[in-house]
């Protein structure tokens, strides 16, 4: 992370001055404002899927391993659309500063087709190469028990989180960083109430219902917005 860091500090300051003597106060409030917010949401993403991973180790230790397998896989792999979500900020952050409101709309549906399309991808590559990908983790049986049975959790979410990934992005393009930290706090909110009561009651699969809800909701809020 300190390699890309420096890299990308290094291709930065060729462009533009990053440290200043001249603070400007009005801009260096809306900067803390905005940071401010995105820290909210970022705490409410962890403060779920904490939750989350703290009923699932209360499961035992060999369903929770189980758990954590299915959670890499699907973190790993959702963050693939993280490209498609910096793509789509940048195109779209372009546009719209130039007012060009029409293309920047064609940018904004066409990254969250190709979102779409992403997601149900790696969906159907998952479900079928699951097995595969859970073997590089494990060799023991029963966790690899454990881990097949989420197989339709990791590979059904992946459109859901292909969009929610996106529209992330399209948030920041347009810095509409309110509405992205407070949709996040709802979703929050929601999906770890819904986890409170469907853990005990289902065990992993109520972990993964309340995940999958989670990101449904993430993803739902963008499309409203």
């Amino acid at each position: 992370m300190y390699v890309i860091a420096c890299i990308l500090l290094w291709k930065l300051n060729s462009k533009v001055v990053i440290f200043s003597g001249k603070i400007i106060g009005g801009g260096m409030i809306r900067y803390l404002k905005s940071g401010g917010l995105l820290i909210g949401r970022t705490i409410a993403v962890l403060l779920t899927m904490t939750l989350s991973t703290s009923l699932a180790a209360r499961e035992g230790p060999v369903p929770m391993a189980g758990h954590q397998l299915c959670l890499q896989v699907w973190l790993t792999i959702s963050l693939l659309n993280d490209a498609l979500a910096l793509a789509g900020q940048a195109l779209l952050a372009t546009e719209y500063t130039k007012r060009n409101y029409k293309q920047a709309r064609m940018v904004l549906y066409r990254v969250l087709q190709i979102g779409g399309v992403t997601g149900t991808a790696l969906a159907i590559i998952l479900f079928f190469g699951f097995g595969s990908f859970s073997s590089l983790f494990t060799d023991d049986p029963a966790v690899l028990g454990i881990a097949k049975s989420g197989v339709w959790f990791v590979a059904i979410s992946q459109p859901i989180n292909a969009v929610a990934f996106v529209v992330d992005g399209l948030y920041y393009g347009v810095s509409d960083f309110a509405y992205a930290a407070y949709s996040m706090f709802f979703a929050g909110a929601i999906s770890s109430a819904f986890l409170l009561v469907a853990a005990p009651e289902f065990g992993l699969g109520g972990v993964w219902a309340g995940l999958i809800l989670f990101m449904s909701l993430r993803a739902v809020a963008g499309l409203w917005r």
